[in-house]
C-alpha cells in the first residue's frame, strides 16, 4: 500500500528521522499542525472539486465509449430509416404504375380496348369436305 507514491519502508525513515530532529514533545505539536491542516485540506470545497474532477477523469475512458456506441447506433439507425424509407416509395411506385387510376364518386368510366390488327379473310369460304368414313374392309386388313 502506497501513499502519495511512499511506501511503509519509507514512512517509516520519515517517522524516525522526525521523531530524532524534532524530540518527542515538538513530534506532539507538530502532529497536531499537521491534523489540523489536513482536515481544512479535506474539508475545503478545493478538495471537494479536486474528487470531483479525479473521478470524472477516471470515468472518462467508459463515457467516452457510451457516447461513441450510441452515435454508431444512431447512425445506423438512420441508415435503416433511409433504407427503409426508400424501399417503401420504390413500392409506392410500382403500385401507382401497375395500378390503373380510378374515379373519385363512383363515376363512370369508359375503358378503351386496346385496338386489334384488321385480319384479312374472305367473306366466303369453302372448306374442303369430310374424308369419308372407314369401310369395313379397310379395317379386316
Amino acid at each position: 500500500m502506497e501513499i502519495l507514491g511512499i511506501g511503509p519502508s519509507e514512512l517509516f525513515f520519515i517517522i524516525v528521522i522526525a521523531l530524532i530532529l524534532l524530540g518527542p514533545k515538538d513530534m506532539q505539536k507538530m502532529g497536531r499542525t499537521l491534523g489540523k491542516f489536513l482536515r481544512q485540506i479535506v474539508t475545503s470545497d478545493g478538495w471537494k472539486l479536486f474528487q470531483q474532477t479525479s473521478r470524472e477523469i477516471q470515468n472518462l475512458p467508459t463515457r467516452l465509449m457510451r457516447e461513441a456506441s450510441l452515435d454508431e447506433l444512431n447512425k445506423e439507425i438512420k441508415d435503416i430509416q433511409k433504407d427503409v424509407t426508400k424501399s417503401i416509395d420504390g413500392v409506392q411506385k410500382e403500385l401507382r404504375a401497375s395500378q390503373p387510376i380510378l374515379p373519385l364518386n363512383n363515376q363512370a368510366v369508359q375503358v378503351d380496348e386496346p385496338k386489334r390488327p384488321a385480319v384479312s379473310e374472305p367473306e366466303n369460304t369453302i372448306l374442303p369436305s369430310p374424308p369419308p368414313p372407314a369401310s369395313d374392309e379397310n379395317k379386316n386388313a
